[in-house]
């Protein structure tokens, strides 16, 4: 069985690896087989990315992934499950970016299954990262917010197809061991250098003697929202 981390290969190979239910919470974000381009964002008419020709995004996953993805994780979390074959969600989530107008070709707000039995989520804020390295990437604190109300401390977190790093990111600072994956090598250095980079600053504000304060604050807000979540607020 693989040890928690990050890392380059078909998440099909890698989930084989672990027995039933092993994660208690699965935060993904597949491709949705829509045929994304990579000046996804701009303004109509600007001049495109210079992100790499998004080929990733020919395909939805099989049905086999869904299947295993079930297997090894107790819950998920899925980015885009309206372009898939889903049961129906009490608990969906939407991500609303207000800044966002007609004029760019990013959708105004995007929608993730759930298999929990609470109420439906709206996350209203849209957080720009400072290092943007994918034309699908979600910001980090999207990710914390997703954490902070549906995983509880201890939890093990799963992602299939890691993108940006921006899910890895916030389970590293909000303390949830994690498993990623990404097939793309590009994606993978890319992303992989944005992570470590991140885990060197924190190590850097620990060493100046302000992580304790940081990671009590974090554990605060996990503690916050999970107290929301079970009285019903």
């Amino acid at each position: 069985m693989l040890d928690f981390g990050y890392y380059n290969m078909d998440c099909m190979d890698g989930m084989k690896q672990f027995p039933d239910k092993y994660f208690d919470l699965a935060i993904v974000d597949p491709p949705y087989g829509i045929k994304v381009k990579n000046n996804m964002g701009r303004r109509h008419g600007t001049k495109k990315s210079e992100y790499p020709k998004a080929y990733w995004d020919k395909t939805a996953p099989p049905p086999e992934y869904f299947t295993e993805l079930f297997r090894v994780a107790k819950h998920s979390i899925i980015w885009g499950g309206n372009y898939f074959n889903l049961p129906p969600a009490k608990c969906f989530v939407i991500w609303d970016k207000p800044d966002k107008s007609e004029n760019v070709s990013f959708a105004m707000c995007e929608y993730a299954w759930t298999d929990f039995d609470m109420t439906a989520k709206i996350f209203r804020r849209y957080a720009k990262d400072d290092c943007r390295i994918h034309a699908t990437q979600k910001p980090v604190d999207l990710y914390e917010w997703l954490l902070g109300i549906f995983a509880k401390k201890g939890d093990r977190i799963l992602d299939t197809h890691v993108g940006s790093a921006s899910s890895l990111i916030a389970c590293h600072k909000m303390g949830f061991q994690y498993v990623g994956f990404e097939l793309d090598k590009y994606y993978f250095d890319l992303s992989n250098k944005r992570l470590e980079q991140e885990k060197a600053q924190m190590s850097l504000f620990d060493f100046m003697g302000g992580g304790s304060t940081e990671t009590e604050a974090r554990q605060s807000e996990i503690d916050l929202h999970m107290f929301s979540v079970s009285s019903g607020e």
